[in-house]
C-alpha cells in the first residue's frame, strides 16, 4: 500500500486513454467522480510539495494536480502503459530549479 494518492478525475477523453493503456481495471468511482489513484511514496511526495507548494492532501493522503501537471502525468501513464510511473513523471513534474537565478563561473 502507497503511502500517498494522485487522484486523476478523467473525463470521456482520459478515460478512453487510461483504456487504451489497457489500465481500464484500474479506473474507479472515487468520490462521486470517475478516476484513477497514482501511488506514491513519502520521497516523491515530498519532491511534489516543492514544486506544487499549494497541494492539499485529504485524509486519505490523496491531492489533485493542477491541471497542465495532470495532463503531463496523464501523457506519461499513456506513454509507459502502468499507473507505476511516479519515478518518471516526477522528473516532468518536478524542476527543482524553477525561480532560482542561473549563475555562472565565467569570469
Amino acid at each position: 500500500m502507497a503511502d500517498y494518492y494522485i487522484t486523476v478525475c478523467l473525463d470521456e477523453e482520459g478515460k478512453k486513454l487510461i483504456e487504451d493503456a489497457g489500465l481500464g481495471s484500474h479506473i474507479k468511482d472515487i468520490g462521486g467522480k470517475t478516476g484513477i489513484q497514482v501511488e506514491m511514496d513519502k520521497k516523491d511526495q515530498k519532491k511534489l510539495l516543492k514544486g506544487f507548494p499549494d497541494l492539499e492532501f485529504d485524509a486519505s493522503n490523496a491531492c489533485t494536480l493542477p491541471k497542465e501537471a495532470e495532463t503531463t502525468l496523464l501523457n506519461v501513464i499513456k506513454d509507459v502503459k502502468t499507473l507505476d510511473v511516479m519515478k518518471i513523471a516526477i522528473m516532468k513534474l518536478y524542476n527543482p530549479l524553477a525561480g532560482k537565478a542561473l549563475r555562472s563561473k565565467i569570469s
